[in-house]
């Protein structure tokens, strides 16, 4: 440790990234990186943005790709926010809309980033324990707050709470922000963001690095009423009035027009899901009901055992050495392919 840190840095317990290692080729699914590539049409005009303009700064608000959003969910151009990924929008987020007086609620088990940002922020917090079998009981959160986030569908169990469990969420809680991380709900999940016209209060945020392929551009979106978004503008242009470069606006703005592309990878990764969900539940695993691009399941013996043996045998898995999680692993789903590859090692290592 530094003495030239602030007390605050020295105070804090950052969010660990999935393991990155360099000392060999592995199949990687362990980042919930999705297995096949961008959009070509998202390549090409990256590409195409590469030229003498880059000298000039980027449009700061990244209009066309906005319009482009806005278009896609059918909402006003003002009801979109932009971000250097969805984990910048959210850190925006809980600047503007969730640092309060009274405590944020989130689930115990989710996205080990909100923990991480309510510790940068200094924003007080209560942590809602998932039922038994994962799932979030909307009641919980009938409760005193000062703001609510959670992902649908979860993380890491994957599990999707229902629209009208959302609704019970947003109604229980018309005073304070419910934001809604969607950064798996392409894969067979349903958005939020049509209750956007009848809740005032929510804010529905989403990436491009999952479902477009397009983790290493880095672009996030927030979607809600035009003050909830005004804010988070507020925010971003206090900390970085340029968050996204040339490229990445073009990409991104192409992407989501390839919506054939888009439809079509999709799918693919949820048959690959279902096929891999059923051959680990003849080996002997407990799977959680999926709808990420990613499995959560309790295997037949000792987790971290397993998680062991497979990144010795050059597979990359999710462990987390927590409580509740502990006997769990999070396996992201690959090429028809690799996930074959991947249960051939798991069923020789059983």
């Amino acid at each position: 440790m530094s003495k030239f840190w602030s007390k605050r840095t020295h105070q804090l317990d950052p969010y660990t990234p999935g393991e990155q290692p360099q000392d060999q080729q592995y199949i990687k699914l362990n980042t919930n990186e999705n297995p096949y590539p961008p959009s070509a049409e998202a390549i090409k005009a990256m590409h195409d943005a590469a030229n003498e303009a880059m000298r000039l700064y980027p449009d700061p608000n990244a209009t066309i790709l906005k319009q482009a959003i806005a278009d896609y969910y059918a909402m006003d151009v003002e009801q979109v926010f932009v971000g250097n990924s969805s984990d910048e929008v959210l850190a925006h987020t809980f600047v503007a809309l969730l640092k309060h007086e009274k405590p944020l609620l989130f689930p115990d088990i989710s996205y080990s980033f909100y923990p991480a940002y309510c510790g940068l922020f200094n924003i007080q917090h209560n942590m809602i324990p998932l039922r038994d079998d994962f799932s979030i009981s909307p009641a919980d959160y009938e409760q005193e707050n000062g703001g609510i986030i959670f992902p649908n569908p979860n993380a890491p169990s994957g599990i999707e709470l229902p629209l009208d469990e959302v609704e019970k969420i947003l109604k229980a809680n018309p005073d304070s922000a419910v934001v809604i991380d969607e950064a798996y709900v392409d894969f067979g999940g349903q958005t939020a963001a049509p209750l956007i016209a009848d809740y005032p209060n929510l804010l529905v945020t989403q990436t491009f690095s999952k479902s477009r392929s397009l983790a290493g551009l880095r672009v996030g979106f927030a979607l809600g009423n035009k003050a909830l978004i005004e804010g988070l503008e507020r925010v971003k242009n206090s900390f970085n009035s340029y968050p996204l470069d040339r490229a990445a606006i073009a990409g991104a703005t192409a992407s989501i027009k390839d919506n054939d592309y888009f439809i079509k990878t999709c799918n693919k990764i949820i048959k690959t899901r279902q096929t891999t969900t059923q051959a680990l539940e003849k080996m002997g695993f407990t799977v959680l009901p999926s709808k990420a691009n990613f499995v959560f399941a309790k295997p037949p013996t000792h987790a971290a055992e397993l998680y062991q043996k497979l990144k010795d045998g050059g597979v990359l898995v999710r462990y987390f050495n927590k409580p509740r999680i502990n006997e769990f692993l999070r396996i992201s789903i690959g090429t028809d392919e690799e996930m074959a590859l991947f249960l051939e090692k798991v069923a020789t290592y059983l």
